[in-house]
């Protein structure tokens, strides 16, 4: 209590009212600030700049299949350690705090199920689990799922979230994955069955040069980071300045090396429209 004059005045302190955490996120292209909420509503992509944000493989999965029609393949098939890596960090090590961090096994989920009535298999890399990078498990995950696929006369959708190619924890073992996935795909082709590859922020190095890279549709999110070697590296190579938007969905649409670039809210549909087309 204060004394001013003869009168007395309470002094009373407000608390400020705190915010919860986790209901906004900043966007990682420009400057807004964007309720989590609406973000989700709009498929984790900024209402302002078109910013796609990375997903998770089952997030991908819940947005191309219709409602509880998913049966999984291989869900709890794990990679060795065949090299017995050492570092810093194990190999083991490694992979048990990427599992503890996604939840997942390893860098991909393979499903069968109905795209808008369709049935197919899909396959979803995820950048969070080693940078979606391929080892022994993703090689032979995606390698089952499209022999499946070929038994059962379906065709494929590949969605490739992978910036880290082939997984070097692996060696050689890895690299094989590469020959492994296309020559499935091959047989897929020859049995006249579609195979549509999706692109997004990143599919880089390894898959791209295999799977990624042979669709007979292949399409992209907006702004996706899509090469074999990212362009700091080539930058130093051959010490010159790229061209803008180099190695970027838009840029590679321009080139011929993609069929389509599609946002994320027409993506069922578009897959959907081309699968008729194809079959």
């Amino acid at each position: 209590m204060a004394l001013f004059g003869k009168q007395k005045y309470t002094v009373v302190k407000l608390r400020r009212k705190e915010m919860p955490d986790g209901l906004w996120t900043k966007c990682e292209e420009c400057p807004e600030i964007l309720f989590n909420k609406t973000l989700e509503e709009n498929f984790k992509v900024c209402p302002k700049c078109n910013y796609h944000f990375v997903l998770g493989s089952y997030e991908r999965v819940n947005m191309l299949l219709d409602k509880d029609t998913m049966a999984e393949f291989d869900k709890d098939m794990k990679s060795a350690d065949p090299l017995e890596f050492k570092g810093p960090k194990t190999y083991k090590e490694k992979l048990e705090q990427d599992r503890a961090a996604t939840g997942l096994k390893d860098a991909v989920v393979t499903a069968e199920g109905l795209l808008e009535g369709k049935k197919i298999v899909l396959a979803v890399t995820d950048s969070r689990f080693i940078m979606g990078s391929m080892g022994s498990v993703v090689g032979e995950k995606i390698t089952r799922a499209v022999e499946y696929a070929t038994k059962n006369k379906l065709p494929v959708v590949i969605v490739s979230g992978s910036g880290g190619g082939a997984r070097m924890y692996e060696g050689m073992y890895s690299l094989m994955q590469m020959a492994k996935t296309c020559a499935a795909l091959s047989y897929h082709n020859k049995a006249g069955l579609a195979y549509i590859s999706v692109l997004t922020n990143p599919t880089m190095a390894g898959i791209m040069a295999s799977f990624a890279g042979i669709g007979d549709a292949i399409i992209a999110e907006p702004k996706a980071l899509i090469g074999f070697t990212g362009p700091r590296v080539i930058e130093q190579t051959i010490r010159q300045k790229l061209p803008h938007g180099f190695q970027r969905s838009e840029f590679l649409l321009e080139h011929g090396l993609i069929d389509k670039i599609v946002h994320r809210k027409n993506l069922k549909n578009t897959i959907s429209q081309l699968l008729d087309y194809l079959s």
